[in-house]
């Protein structure tokens, strides 16, 4: 990634602060987006209780799941834009205000359509700051950190899945399910707190309208960055999304075994970020295939070996770790892609990410009633290895990313390297 450290006038660096409160800023970073990853999928914990307590289908109560993911997607882009002139310091506090009014108004909620609305606010957070925030890792540390910083900043992915989800579950078992919302409303207070002492001004580095947006997909490394997250999301939330009737209908396993077997699913995530993290800076390429070759290996075979409980656990933390590198490798691919405009970037692989992630549990969903998890399994196998194709085609063409100080978002479109030689690709 490239370093975008100087920014407007009364900007503050990565070398005009103390080095530990650059990583205190990071890890302010890192708990908002824990926050909102733990606030986007408490429901699947809590579907049940949520269902009951308003006498309402699994169905509907799946909406909670299924509306954060398509808003986040229309609201990366709008928000971002419409905002692009304010101190990115002030927007995030701005959003984690807001996921702490959703939180605590799905806590006392009286009717269902309340909790709707708490999910609207739930998915404009998560376009808005998962938009600022992705790519914020150069802005505050030294350029020689940025990789490692990235990996703890999406390091929330997994954790929210390992602590955040079973926690959740637990204080909603205990206390009942709007405690869990409470909590995570005051946790989310918490990290506004701590944005507000560690993080630096954060003066716009560049304005990023809908217009800029537009122009870098004339980047043929960016239609790339989104085939490639398109691809790799889909499979994954096609088949993870339905890995509990997997492992219950398939490997027979009790409700006590697929708890444990998510933990260490969750558990192998964490070291699949920081290892892609460490990697992918170096070779972007060889990290982004290995880890959708992996998946496409765990989601082929699983039907196979996955009957036995030893074969389903392998597989799984397989899984984890290859999955654990792919939010991390596909928002590298977007910042390489346009060094020059870091935020445009994350905007880009927020909505990407976000649309495709509800569109996988949708068609997984669709494959699961029609047929059965395995066919689910197997047909994300098969998108997995779409991705790795797609890998080896960049490489195949001798694709080269832009270089950092070009002038203009389109610049990799006109680059001689990138565009000329594979423009018609994906077209």
């Amino acid at each position: 990634m490239a370093s975008t450290t100087t920014t407007h006038s009364g900007g503050t660096g990565p070398s005009t602060r103390s080095p530990l409160v650059g990583w205190l800023a990071v890890a302010s970073v890192m708990l908002g987006l824990f926050s909102i990853v733990t606030t986007e999928i408490l429901p699947i914990g809590l579907l049940t209780s949520i269902g009951s307590s308003f006498t309402i289908s699994d169905g509907m109560a799946g909406l909670m799941m299924t509306m954060p993911g398509f808003l986040a997607a229309v609201s990366a882009p709008l928000v971002t834009a419409a905002t692009a002139r304010i101190d990115r310091r002030l927007m995030l506090c701005v959003f984690m205000v807001l996921l702490a009014a959703a939180n605590f108004l799905a806590a006392v909620a009286p009717n269902y359509w309340l909790v709707l609305v708490s999910r609207i606010m739930v998915g404009i957070t998560i376009g808005g700051f998962w938009s600022i925030g992705a790519g914020l890792a150069e802005r505050l540390v030294a350029p020689k950190s940025v990789g490692r910083a990235t990996a703890v900043i999406f390091s929330a992915v997994p954790l929210g899945s390992v602590l955040g989800v079973p926690a959740g579950t637990f204080i909603g078992d205990l206390a009942g399910w709007r405690m869990s919302f409470a909590v995570m409303g005051f946790l989310t207070i918490a990290v506004l707190i701590m944005l507000l002492l560690v993080m630096p001004p954060l003066p716009p580095a560049q304005v990023t309208r809908l217009g800029v947006l537009r122009t870098m997909f004339r980047g043929v490394n960016t239609r790339f960055a989104l085939v490639l997250t398109f691809l790799i999301v889909l499979a994954h939330f096609g088949t993870y999304t339905y890995v509990t009737p997997f492992l219950e209908q398939v490997t027979h396993s009790t409700s006590q075994q697929i708890t444990l077997f998510l933990l260490i699913y969750g558990a192998a995530g964490i070291v699949g970020n920081f290892l892609g993290g460490a990697m992918v800076a170096r070779r972007p390429r060889a990290t982004f295939g290995l880890a959708a070759g992996l998946i496409a290996a765990v989601t082929l075979l699983l039907p196979i070996l996955g009957r036995s409980a030893i074969g389903a656990v392998a597989l799984l933390i397989i899984w984890g770790v290859a999955y654990g590198a792919v939010p991390v490798s596909s928002q590298t691919w977007f910042a390489k892609a346009t060094p020059h405009a870091p935020e445009a970037a994350s905007v880009l692989f927020t909505a990407s990410f976000q649309a495709t992630l509800s569109m996988g549990a949708l068609a997984g969903g669709v494959v699961v009633d029609h047929s059965s998890p395995s066919m689910a399994m197997t047909l994300g196998g098969i998108a997995a290895v779409c991705t790795v194709l797609a890998v080896w085609l960049h490489s195949a063409r001798g694709l080269t990313w832009p270089d950092a100080g070009a002038d203009a978002v389109g610049d990799d479109a006109q680059s001689p390297s990138s565009d000329e030689r594979g423009a018609a690709l994906l077209k």
